[in-house]
């Protein structure tokens, strides 16, 4: 099961508090207290694993290693350890204040690599050494270690696809990423098929499978906005309509619908147009549901965002070909 948003605590690790101590040598009297060690940063690293969430699947407080304390004869205390957290690329952080429960601070990570510090560690106090002075030669002073930063985060999962691949539920979107990929998604003849997105490459380009969309899919129906917000980022679309479907005018609309309620960005995406399954209806009813798309899509979207409608089918090599003669147009536009 992917995981694509999690809420989890982090804390920085502590600082280790100062020492009181006296040197017990004969002749080199003195203090001799050392510092506390500072504690471990938090950091987040952004990597290709997009099931990278999982880690936090039920483990949702993160701390990081605490500073050690000061020790006598002028021994600090060691620096607690950083801790990486490594999440997919494509995630969005939103830090919370703990006690007003506001966002604080919105980042993405964009870029396999890149990474970011979440929660900045507390230093440790000082060592009676550190306050000695010419009307202080014995101080008992120290200092006790600051706290490290402590957040709620919410991680939230948008994928970065060069295609997405978006439809009715059971329109042949695994089957067609199976095809142009090496996906092994599942594929069968039934609605909801495929419960989370799924990723394939074709040379250079990632293509994503969107989970179908339904009416309502903008309010939270069917699989709902959890999958709307894969599509924010992808560069364009393919949109596939079942050449079984008895209203492909109705099925195109309601998917448009959906995405211009979520954000009026995905209604401009560049698109493609797919009448797909094409084998299991015969050549005279594909050619009546191709005309009747290219009827309605022109005047329902921006002519500079629409491409073509084609028929494709994954038994037909010849409308395969086709298809990857778009994604080549694609890969040669990056």
């Amino acid at each position: 099961m992917l995981i694509d948003e999690v809420t989890i605590k982090i804390q920085a690790g502590n600082g280790g508090k100062g020492s009181a101590a006296f040197n017990k040598n004969m002749m080199s009297l003195g203090p001799t207290g050392g510092k506390g060690g500072k504690g471990g940063n938090i950091y987040f690293e952004a990597v290709s694993d997009l099931s990278a969430l999982n880690q936090f699947r039920h483990k949702k407080d993160i701390r990081a290693e605490n500073g050690e304390d000061g020790r006598s004869q002028f021994r600090d205390g060691n620096n607690g350890r950083d801790l990486v957290l490594k999440i997919p690329v494509g995630t969005v952080i939103q830090k919370f204040d703990n006690a007003s429960s506001q966002i604080i601070k919105t980042e993405e990570m964009l870029k396999i690599g890149e990474g970011i510090l979440a929660a900045k560690s507390g230093l440790g106090g000082k060592g009676n050494f550190l306050f000695r002075s010419s009307r202080n030669i014995s101080p008992k002073q120290f200092q006790n270690g600051l706290s490290g930063e402590s957040f709620i985060v919410k991680l939230e999962l948008k994928f970065i696809a060069d295609v997405g691949i978006i439809g009715l539920p059971n329109a042949g979107k695994s089957s067609l990423l199976n095809e142009l990929t090496k996906a092994k998604t599942k594929v069968a003849n039934y609605p909801f098929t495929t419960l989370e997105p799924n990723l394939g490459t074709y040379h250079e380009l990632i293509l994503a499978d969107i989970p179908g969309l339904i009416e309502g899919a903008s309010e939270g129906k069917g699989l709902g906005m959890r999958f709307l917000r894969h599509i924010e980022r992808v560069k364009v679309l393919f949109h596939l309509i079942s050449a079984e479907s008895e209203n492909p005018t109705k099925d195109y609309e309601t998917v448009k619908h959906e995405l211009a309620a979520h954000s009026k960005k995905l209604g401009k995406k560049t698109e493609y147009v797919f009448l797909s399954k094409s084998d299991a209806v015969s050549k005279e009813e594909i050619k009546k549901k191709l005309d009747i798309l290219k009827k309605i899509i022109p005047a329902k979207q921006d002519l500079a965002s629409f491409k073509n409608i084609y028929a494709i089918s994954v038994y037909n090599w010849d409308s395969l070909e086709k298809v990857k003669e778009i994604l080549s147009s694609i890969q040669s536009e990056k």
